[in-house]
């Protein structure tokens, strides 16, 4: 899988660990009320972020032309659902590719999910990161990821997409950016704004939002939903092209 790495900034977790936290203790709040021209596209997804962070959604989203959407497919998050999906991931790198030793499955893996061990907390579970895609006005997906499948066209700046689909990519991305938010340039999908992932792309030194909880009953439905959509999750790193996929190394 080749892409573009002049584009987007690499933020290794040493250099997140190094983000001075000044939380500014902003209050989350409901994408219906701070964003109400997203969909919200899984009935898993917990809708509330940072009240900036929903601003700059709903102007993300304005920006959009005409017959586009912004479909959100994850928000906020609960540290105890980032642990199980990064349990998940783990286990799914370990069947997948079991020749691998620790230190590569977790230089895989952690493309994809923060890890839950380390100082900075991941991006959901602070209410500044959410997950987008670009849909038509019947909120159905627009394709932005042919030819590859999933996790193998992942990075923002992946090289081969379709005209279309690049095209398509291009005008969330852009839409995204110029509302103030910065890419995670290994996920096409992934923006925040405020974060300690946000500061290591932006070169700053400190992050406005950390680790922030919310009372588990507002949440009750939308947690039951996903462990049952856990339960029938598709090992991501075995499909045609996904990353850390390869003949597995003679064991000496």
């Amino acid at each position: 899988m080749a892409w573009d790495r002049s584009k987007g900034r690499p933020e290794p977790i040493r250099a997140l660990n190094k983000i001075a936290e000044l939380e500014n203790d902003e209050p989350l709040v409901s994408l219906a009320e701070y964003a109400p021209s997203v969909i919200i596209k899984r009935p898993s997804v917990i809708p509330y972020l940072r009240q900036q962070v929903a601003e700059m959604l709903e102007q993300a989203a304005q920006s959009l032309p005409a017959g586009y959407k912004i479909g959100v497919v994850d928000a906020w998050r609960p540290f105890d659902r980032q642990v199980k999906i990064w349990n998940w991931m783990w286990s799914s790198m370990e069947k997948a590719r079991p020749d691998l030793n620790y230190a590569g499955k977790r230089r895989i893996v952690c493309r994809f999910v923060a890890p839950v061990d380390q100082k900075a907390p991941p991006g959901h579970t602070t209410g500044a990161a959410v997950d987008v895609w670009l849909l038509d006005e019947d909120g159905n997906e627009i394709d932005v990821n042919s030819p590859f499948e999933r996790l193998a066209g992942a990075p923002t700046y992946v090289y081969g997409l379709t005209e279309a689909a690049q095209d398509n990519r291009s005008i969330l991305v852009m839409a995204m950016l110029k509302a103030g938010f910065s890419n995670c340039r290994d996920e096409w999908w992934h923006y925040s704004f405020g974060d300690a992932g946000w500061a290591v792309r932006m070169d700053k030194t400190a992050c406005i939002y950390g680790r922030v909880d919310l009372d588990p009953e507002l949440y009750k439905d939308q947690d039951e939903e996903w462990n049952i959509r856990l339960l029938s999750r598709v090992n991501p790193f075995l499909e045609a092209g996904a990353p850390g996929q390869g003949r597995p190394k003679p064991n000496r």
